[in-house]
């Protein structure tokens, strides 16, 4: 019973989610996007083309392109994008109708700047919640199942660059496609930033012939554990222990420091991780 319970409350706060995406993706179409005719990519993209061909409402092309790839997604796909991706089709619909609608801004650049991003924020927000709003990951998705030679993202991106396109044609302004290019491109970032988080941290991989020094003293210094991975050298021969720790920003310059002061010869690899799960970083937990 209890578990019922709370599958209950994680089911509500999915859709709570994705129905908060939907008014932010909403209002990124109305106040900034469609208003200038910049078209980033999807089905909403190619509506906003289509109202400006035939002056059909976006929301009623949403739906008109959206409801019938859905029912060949299932046809094709079987049950894989299911109830969110119905759900967040005519909850985009809808609150693209009830929503205000203006242009906020006369200046592309910044109507591509913040729609791009708040397009992103709603999409991202739709998809950590388990959902999607159909279009080119649908449409990429069926294409793929036809044309296995080709990803989905392939196909995604290649509607997408069509659809950009086909908007300057249609306003016959080169400029119209290349500031959909630019939020095109904000979308793909804000989405990676809001499924990723801010937060990243730096992962070291340290060769060094003091392997167990160095280990010891990040562990006695920076609290942080260190895993021994074993490696090769290739030109030597040679076996060689390789340290791995991650550390948060501000752990940097004083892992640094250590390795410096312990092997100033040692060799020091540094990457970019945007999320760490586990001990001494983030909870691991599902959404809800």
């Amino acid at each position: 019973m209890e578990s019922i319970k709370k599958n209950w409350y994680r089911y509500v706060v999915e859709y709570i989610g994705i129905t908060i995406g939907t008014i932010i993706m909403a209002l990124s179409l109305n106040l900034f996007l469609e208003p200038n005719t910049i078209a980033p990519g999807g089905v909403t993209g190619l509506a906003i083309v289509i109202k400006k061909i035939v002056g059909i409402d976006v929301d009623i092309t949403n739906l008109a392109i959206n409801i019938p790839l859905f029912i060949f997604g299932l046809i094709v796909l079987g049950k894989a994008f299911g109830a969110k991706t119905l759900y967040g089709t005519f909850a985009l619909s809808f609150f693209i109708r009830i929503l205000p609608n203006g242009n906020l801004v006369n200046e592309l650049l910044l109507a591509a700047i913040f729609g791009g991003v708040l397009m992103g924020i709603g999409l991202g927000i739709v998809f950590r919640f388990g959902g999607t709003t159909g279009g080119t990951d649908l449409a990429g998705a069926i294409l793929n199942k036809y044309f296995p030679g080709f990803s989905t993202a392939t196909f995604m991106m290649s509607i997408d660059l069509c659809v950009v396109a086909i908007a300057g044609i249609v306003d016959k302004k080169l400029e119209t496609s290349l500031y959909s290019v630019i939020a095109l491109y904000i979308i793909v970032k804000v989405i990676d930033l809001i499924l990723e988080g801010l937060g990243y941290a730096k992962a070291f991989f340290i060769i060094s012939q003091y392997p167990d020094k160095i280990g010891n003293t990040i562990l006695e210094k920076l609290n942080r554990g260190v895993t021994v991975l074993k490696g090769r050298g290739m030109y030597t021969g040679q076996d060689r222990d390789v340290l791995l720790c991650v550390v948060n920003r501000s752990q940097v310059t004083k892992l640094k420091e250590i390795v410096h002061q312990i092997d100033k010869n040692a060799f020091v690899m540094v990457a970019d991780i945007y999320e760490v799960l586990g001990e001494g970083f983030k909870e691991i937990k599902t959404t809800g």
